[in-house]
């Protein structure tokens, strides 16, 4: 039964979503039936640590630009104005500081999966609970990520719904289990193209069909779609600049700086340079990913204006705009539709693939291995494989749990996903730069900054969740519709009317809190409460310190606090811990010190700090 408004693929839509699929899958077998065959962890989880700073960086982007991404940014544009563009201001800092600070630790430590630091620079403990969360966090993510475009594309094109997750997630699973992280990545490289060449497509077509270049600007003008820099401190507020390019550090830092998915990369790099060189090159390829996305969130509204597609009963959901408008706008342009769904779909595969990948890894040398070191490298590559398969068939299941679920609750799993990377950020952070903490503080800083994560993310939720009023005027003579709006929006209602809105006070105040301050909120509370409860139970002693698990700088400067916190030769510091050779034949009554060890040993003896201390105090008299 056709539904109003639904359109449909042609031939040729069909034929250029399916040569993506082939053309991924092709990538994979290649993989596997050339070089090493996968045949080792090295080359399945790590590539061989062969890759180059180019297709790295390709895939570096292909991980972060999602599929929610590519439907929800226009969306978000379309609705509210390029204010959200403003987000790529932190990519500056969020790329700089892992290629400077993260990336040479790791890369140093010779690791195969992030979550070895914890074990290093703390204990295996404070590993476990880390490789735990991250393996929440991304399974919860991997369901939601398949599914969310499956489901846009049945709402606006009537493609089968469980057809289009099927097609994703087997796909998917089987080039990264025969093809392991190369195949990965080439196919990220591969999907990358096709993301752009959609995305610009549309762009193109769509300023076409509202009249040119110098139409498209009138309008998106006229209808105040171009933001100007809101400088609000405030950080309930959900998009300002200080939101976006100071939150979006955090989150940057979360994704690029310690989530496994972007550390294998780094790690697979030839040398650290390449490694730093492609946190470099990911730049440049945000920023176009972001530009396209926000120019076809305007490119919609110079189509629609205000009569958004929101408005008609067959789509339900904002992030199911970006379809309807390619499918509606571009309809007499055959294939072009079929093009942005393999662009659409190439996100998801990206994403998915770097998923499945990277929670084999953790598993197989977080969990597995350090509990059967005699495994044989055969067995733990073909171990690595069953357990990619294995998320993969995860990731469907997850899918349909996802389907079970309304779009209130897909809306918290996605926040869910943002939460828990605030806390490891902040985990990482404690061990790198603050070479006091110690394990209580790090497994303690991590309990509190879930907890944190969830209680002001969830209070957040359920505080805004959508209810329904209906609101009379007394100057209109309609019965204005019932409408679903904010907690917030009916406590206005309810309020009298004052000069300036009320500001949310309290533990209100605290849920209002702007989605992309959650990760530097949950990060600082690890952090804190991490260094309050190893200065209660002890501070980790310098000589304790696994060698490199501390940024170089920082331990420079810990090194030079512990000198200067020693105690002065007269305060009688014990002869055990420390003595320095001095020659009894003394000139003035000074202590006379030598660097070389063997002269010293023939023209005088060792004597502990102590009795220094006293030749000169008596020499002093």
């Amino acid at each position: 039964m056709d539904v109003i408004g639904q359109k449909y693929f042609t031939t040729i839509d069909f034929v250029l979503f399916a040569l993506l699929l082939v053309a991924s899958m092709v990538i994979g077998l290649y993989y596997a039936l050339s070089g090493g065959r996968q045949r080792t962890t090295q080359e399945f989880l790590l590539a061989d640590r062969s890759m180059k700073c180019l297709p790295l960086s390709l895939s570096l982007m292909a991980s972060f630009q999602s599929a929610v991404a590519i439907v929800g940014t226009p969306a978000e544009v379309y609705t509210n104005g390029t204010q959200y563009w403003f987000i790529g201001c932190s990519y500056i800092l969020g790329l700089l500081i892992p290629a400077h600070v993260f990336i040479p630790v790791f890369y140093r430590l010779h690791l195969s999966s992030a979550y070895q630091y914890l074990e290093l620079r703390f204990c295996k403990t404070v590993r476990i609970c880390g490789t735990v969360t991250f393996i929440f966090q991304m399974v919860i993510y991997m369901g939601v990520g398949v599914y969310t475009p499956a489901l846009a594309l049945n709402a606006v094109t009537g493609f089968h719904l469980w057809g289009a997750v099927l097609a994703t997630g087997l796909v998917c699973t089987v080039y990264t289990t025969l093809g392991g992280l190369k195949a990965v990545i080439w196919t990220d490289v591969f999907q990358t193209l096709v993301m752009f060449a959609g995305q610009l497509a549309v762009v193109i077509v769509g300023v076409q069909q509202v009249g040119g270049l110098s139409n498209f600007w009138r309008k998106v003008r006229e209808g105040d779609r171009i933001s100007s820099i809101d400088l609000n401190p405030d950080p309930t507020v959900r998009h300002t600049f200080w939101t976006l390019a100071l939150g979006g550090v955090f989150l940057m830092l979360s994704l690029y700086g310690v989530n496994q998915a972007q550390v294998q990369r780094y790690l697979s790099s030839r040398t650290e340079k390449e490694a730093v060189m492609s946190c470099y090159m990911v730049f440049p390829c945000l920023q176009i990913a972001l530009g396209l996305s926000c120019l076809m969130g305007l490119v919609m509204f110079a189509c629609y204006g205000d009569n958004s597609s929101l408005n008609k009963q067959f789509l339900t959901s904002k992030d199911q705009m970006v379809l309807y408008f390619v499918m509606d706008m571009l309809q007499d342009f055959p294939g072009l539709p079929g093009l942005f769904v393999a662009c659409l779909f190439s996100a998801s595969l990206s994403t998915i693939s770097s998923a499945f990948n990277s929670l084999a890894t953790v598993t197989m040398e977080d969990l597995i291995k350090p509990h059967c070191p005699s495994m044989t490298e055969a067995r733990a590559t073909l171990l690595s494989k069953i357990l990619a398969f294995s998320y993969g068939l995860i990731c469907l299941a997850m899918a349909y749990v996802v389907h079970l679920m309304n779009s209130s609750v897909l809306q918290a799993a996605l926040s869910i996903f943002g939460m828990i990377g605030g806390p490891l950020l902040g985990l990482f952070c404690l061990g790198i730069f603050f070479p006091w903490a110690n394990s209580t503080g790090a497994v303690t800083g991590l309990v509190a900054g879930l907890v944190m994560a969830f209680w002001v993310g969830i209070g957040g939720f359920l505080t805004q969740m959508p209810i329904s009023v209906t609101m009379h005027s007394q100057n209109c003579t309609d019965t204005v519709a019932t409408e679903n709006i904010t907690m917030a929006t009916v406590t206005a209602i309810l309020t009298p009317v004052t000069d300036k809105p009320s500001k949310p006070v309290g533990l209100h105040g605290l849920y209002s809190l702007s989605y992309m301050w959650y990760s530097a909120l949950n990060s600082s509370v690890v952090v804190l409460v991490g260094l309050i409860v190893s200065f209660l139970t002890g501070p980790m002693k310098e000589q304790d310190l696994t060698r490199g698990t501390v940024y170089p700088l920082v331990e420079k400067i810990h090194s030079f606090l512990q000198m200067l916190a020693k105690p002065k030769p007269c305060l009688g510091s014990s002869p055990e811990h420390r003595q320095i050779p001095v020659r009894h034949d003394q000139m003035n009554g000074v202590a006379n010190t030598e660097k070389n060890t063997e002269m010293e040993e023939e023209r005088g003896t060792f004597l502990p700090v102590s009795q220094i201390s006293c030749l000169e105090q008596e020499t002093a008299v």
